[in-house]
């Protein structure tokens, strides 16, 4: 398990009982977290600080309780990445802080390379890895079906004082763009994917991590430049090991270069606790 460790505005302050306390900021939420299956608080004091606590519902989704007044929107840094937070009706705040890790590696990677890089991220919600990479210098083409999230990917490109940077937002089902890129011949020297369970396109296509992954990384395999630097693939799919997408770069990618995969975890403060948060397989030259 590989942890995202070098937050300052974002910590995980306790965690029981399917819940997880965290302080966003100067914002301390409540949220949801099935992989919290012990009972007992460590800090039980911290709860009472809370501003607002997601419930759920037994029909399905929730809903937020506020405790005092919770901005409509508020920011949050990592290192020079400014973000724009929302408590969202399905419990989620527009960011995944644990994606940290996957930032400072893909920045990281962009900045030895010593070249122009063009990055494609598909399912690229609201911006966190077009962000970072537009920061080390990378040109990106952002892909999402939502309008309202590359609205707000926009406004974080924004705020992270990068709207002069050499980005594309498409709003598009991701596997009907890809074929389009393909045949248009376009290339690209990083690919970044974080594809949901399941999901529904702009027009209404369905999509499923089962049917469909191997599907989209065997036609990203066409636009990969004859150069590549990194193919990196998130997932929060329940049920589906790290070795899977590690496996697939490994029936893919033939060239030289280095297949890793893993848990991607937060920690807990003034503990050793880890919550883990999904898993990601990449390859990188």
């Amino acid at each position: 398990m590989v942890i995202s460790n070098e937050w300052k505005d974002y910590e995980i302050l306790d965690m029981s009982d399917g819940e997880k306390l965290e302080r966003w900021g100067n914002i301390i939420l409540i949220r949801p977290d099935p992989q919290i299956i012990w009972k007992e608080k460590t800090f039980p004091k911290l709860w009472k600080k809370a501003n607002a606590h997601y419930h759920r519902s037994s029909k399905g989704g929730g809903k937020w309780e506020f405790y005092s007044k919770v901005p409509e929107s508020w920011q949050i840094k990592y290192k020079n990445l400014t973000f724009n937070l929302k408590p969202m009706g399905f419990k989620h705040t527009g960011l995944f802080p644990e994606q940290a890790y996957n930032w400072d590696f893909m920045i990281k990677k962009i900045k030895e390379s010593k070249r122009k890089i063009r990055v494609l991220n598909l399912f690229a919600y609201t911006g966190g890895a077009t962000c970072a990479c537009l920061s080390a210098g990378a040109s990106v083409c952002h892909v999402d079906s939502s309008k309202g999230m590359t609205a707000w990917a926009k406004e974080n490109v924004e705020s992270s004082g990068l709207k002069n940077s050499e980005v594309r937002f498409i709003i598009d089902d991701v596997i009907k763009f890809v074929q389009r890129e393909i045949r248009r011949g376009n290339k690209y020297d990083a690919i970044v994917m974080d594809p949901p369970s399941y999901g529904r396109g702009a027009k209404g296509e369905i999509w499923s991590i089962e049917d469909n992954l191997y599907e989209l990384v065997e036609l990203c395999m066409k636009l990969l430049s004859d150069d590549p630097l990194f193919f990196l693939i998130n997932s929060y799919t329940t049920g589906l090991s790290p070795n899977i997408l590690a496996n697939l770069f490994k029936m893919f990618m033939k060239n030289d270069g280095k297949i890793s995969c893993g848990e991607i975890g937060l920690p807990m403060t003034n503990s050793d606790l880890i919550l883990p948060c999904g898993i990601f397989g990449r390859w990188e030259k």
